[in-house]
């Protein structure tokens, strides 16, 4: 069983939604039997679920005590994804959960001080040497601050080819315990939740090919390999970021030895 987390300091970045429309998406895709955990002590995800009509994806509450037990349930009971939300802090029990992680998926939206919060949720999943990835989400079309974004989340970790765009129907199909592709399956939104999902089960899939850490990629000296690299690359258009894939580095997100994540961040963002 493969397990993402999905992770971020800040309230309103739209962790749950992304998380419940991630799982729907996995199971409409045919990748397998989903399990949804909801460890955010507010049990958004959970009154979410609760208003489902449909049975699936099944969710269970926990929290880091009980998470490895709880997993090894699941895995037992033959899901073959965990997704896993959690409570926006940084927090010991955040650090817990992460351990667990396959993936770390940290939403951000275009502003300043989303950006910065950023750097704590990076520093745990670094700790734990953990793959992640951006998702530009809540994002306005054609707004300079999107690309802008896109560009600074790409010099310190993979980006998701996928940029959320803000719409109603997000917010609206969760009402009632649905998601876009449920309520809107031909709309924007819906193909926008369908080409992350294709790009996050890609990317799994990748995870489980290359299992080289980050330091023996240095001892190695392969400046080039997936799990090391951190080069700074040219930064992709917005185009290239939603069209092009290899477009965005590759890796698991990793920062080189020195300065702390968040310091370095905050100058990027200005």
């Amino acid at each position: 069983m493969q397990t993402i987390v999905f992770a971020s300091q800040k309230g309103g970045s739209g962790k749950t939604t992304l998380a419940a429309h991630m799982a729907v998406q996995a199971g409409l895709a045919g990748f397998g039997s989903v399990a949804m955990v909801d460890t955010d002590p507010q049990g958004s995800l959970h009154s979410w679920w609760k208003m489902r009509e449909e049975a699936m994806p099944a969710l269970i509450r926990s929290n880091a005590d009980d998470l490895p037990e709880d997993l090894e349930r699941l895995r037992n009971q033959g899901h073959r994804l965990a997704i896993i939300d959690t409570q926006p802090a940084v927090t010991e029990a955040i650090s817990e959960v992460v351990r667990h992680a396959d993936l770390v998926v940290i939403p951000c939206r275009p502003s300043p001080h989303d950006l910065r919060a950023v750097g704590a949720t990076v520093d745990i999943v670094e700790q734990w040497q953990k793959h992640m990835i951006f998702v530009v989400n809540s994002a306005t079309r054609r707004a300079r601050i999107t690309s802008e974004a896109a560009v600074a989340l790409s010099q310190h970790g993979t980006v998701a080819p996928a940029t959320l765009h803000h719409r109603v129907d997000f917010a609206a199909s969760m009402i009632d315990g649905r998601t876009v592709m449920e309520t809107g399956p031909d709309g924007k939104s819906a193909n926008e939740i369908i080409t992350l999902w294709d790009y996050i089960e890609s990317r799994m899939g990748r995870i489980n090919q290359v299992p080289m850490p980050y330091e023996t990629a240095q001892q190695i000296g392969d400046a080039n390999a997936s799990f090391g690299s951190r080069n700074q690359p040219a930064p992709p258009t917005p185009e290239g970021l939603q069209a092009q894939p290899q477009a965005v580095p590759a890796g698991n997100g990793l920062r080189p030895q020195g300065a702390t994540f968040g310091r370095r961040f905050a100058s990027d963002a200005g």
